[in-house]
């Protein structure tokens, strides 16, 4: 369900063209933050807003608008009026549902690491691998980056994540915060955009469809842990409310600061909202870097260099797109005969194999995606400066669709490395990574960090505001 922002009765307003009669003005007259201190125990049985009198203030981080949090029931949530940034999301025994989640999907991980993979076999010859071994293969062909990237993105951090959860929720449960859950919290937001696991497996199905007319496969007892293991991590993400957690480690929230006014953007009142817990800070103009006073977490009016780091990104990006494209991304060695295959040639393959759904994917997510996703930032910081309300809202769709898609990408390096690991049978059937699998890794994580960069409140600077270095800063 969804819970509008709206405040009909209100008589004391001040918004600006289309948005007049959406919000109250509600100041708060305090001279120093205090915490609003919650009348009944039970941290996960009772939401903010049953644990406190006082309307509580969040500001969008896509469009900078100053927003009353409504009260919210249940897999309730609260969208920006003006953008449709979701700002809160409520969930039911947020710890509880969180915690099982996140131990069940570490058990599945234990599962998907402890036993085989897959195994193929043909003409008498085959061979079983693990999950693990999908990156320590590639070490032994000279991609240390590769492996890297492929342990990190489906195991190691994954399992900090899930780790990082339960720790936090167990101490919540308690009603005793332990040690280091302020930082686990803050990492939690980090590390959310590296989980992959889910695209490992639309790889891995891929890399089957592609060998099962050369070879017998046999899927073990790992692949469907994995699978389940992907599934629970993605709703432990998707379960995770991060609104009631920094309420909860606080016992109560600080107030916003005196004057806060909704209906009008942070930045017109000195105001900065943390993406990290939420809360509204004032940002010190003296001070060199201000930070939340909730979780410590770095504030900016706009994120510094916004602009040029996402172009300097973007060229990185590209000019990687090249190599990536011209040089093989995989090998095969078949009855003593070596080919060579390039994204697009892989493509072709499938096409011509009668894969015409998998050659789709592959072309979407190794074509498409990365082409599109450079288009669509160029085109972005091109005219940012000339964003205006009527189309600002399209230009925001279009960054949350950049944002979401990026790291879909990875497909195609995830199946170089699952069939790498997987088809070692010598001079009779054999593959080997190209050169051109980091170069297209590059691709995706420049481009990932490239939509990290750009600041999607400069779309709604109208017109961009002067600072006193420059535009973005």
């Amino acid at each position: 369900m969804r819970r509008s922002l709206r405040d009909p009765h209100s008589s004391n307003l001040r918004s600006p063209q289309k948005h007049t009669g959406l919000f109250r003005v509600i100041p708060y007259r305090l001279a120093k933050p205090r915490l609003l201190t919650p009348p009944i125990s039970g941290v996960d049985h009772a939401p903010p807003e049953v644990r406190t009198q006082r309307r509580r203030l969040r500001t969008c981080h896509e469009c900078d608008w100053v927003s009353a949090l409504p009260p919210l029931k249940s897999d309730e949530k609260a969208t920006c009026p003006r953008c449709g940034y979701t700002l809160v999301r409520r969930h039911r025994y947020p710890a509880q549902r969180s915690m099982a989640l996140a131990m069940s999907a570490l058990v599945a991980l234990l599962v998907a690491i402890s036993f085989p993979f897959v195994s193929f076999s043909v003409s008498g010859v085959g061979n079983r691998i693990e999950l693990t071994q999908t990156a320590t293969t590639l070490i032994a062909f000279d991609q240390p980056l590769v492996a890297i990237a492929v342990i990190m993105t489906i195991v190691v951090l994954p399992a900090v994540y899930l780790m990082g959860i339960t720790w936090l929720q167990f101490g919540l449960l308690r009603d005793r915060p332990l040690p280091f859950s302020r930082d686990i919290a803050r990492s939690l937001s980090h590390l959310a955009p590296w989980l992959m696991a889910d695209v490992f497996i639309i790889g891995a199905l891929v890399s089957l469809i592609k060998i099962a007319g050369m070879a017998q496969i046999e899927l073990g007892a790992s692949f469907w842990g994995f699978c389940a293991f992907a599934v629970l991590l993605l709703a432990t993400t998707q379960s995770l409310d991060a609104d009631w957690m920094w309420f909860s480690l606080d016992k109560g929230e600080p107030r916003a600061p005196e004057g806060t006014r909704t209906a009008v953007t942070a930045s017109a009142q000195g105001l900065a909202g943390c993406h990290t817990c939420g809360l509204i800070n004032r940002l010190d103009p003296t001070a060199k870097k201000t930070r939340c006073l909730r979780c410590h977490e770095p504030l900016h009016n706009r994120l510094p260099h916004s602009l040029q780091r996402t172009w300097a990104l973007i060229i990185a990006a590209t000019v990687m797109y090249i190599p990536a494209n011209l040089y093989p991304i995989m090998n095969t060695t078949s009855l003593g005969n070596t080919s060579t295959s390039t994204i697009i040639g892989g493509v072709v393959e499938l096409a011509q194999m009668g894969s015409w759904p998998i050659a789709a994917v592959i072309f979407i997510a190794s074509v498409i995606v990365p082409v599109g996703k450079l288009v669509a930032l160029t085109w972005l910081c091109l005219v940012v400066r000339r964003s205006n309300e009527i189309n600002a809202h399209k230009r925001t769709v279009l960054y949350r669709v950049t944002e979401f898609i990026g790291r879909w990408s990875m497909v195609d390096v995830f199946v170089v490395a699952i069939l790498v690991a997987l088809i070692r049978a010598g001079s009779l059937m054999s593959i080997t990574p190209g050169s051109a699998a980091l170069a297209f890794g590059a691709v995706v994580v420049f481009t990932m960090l490239a939509a990290m960069t750009f600041d999607p409140r400069l779309i709604w600077d109208t017109p961009p505001p002067r600072y006193s270095g420059n535009v973005d800063d």
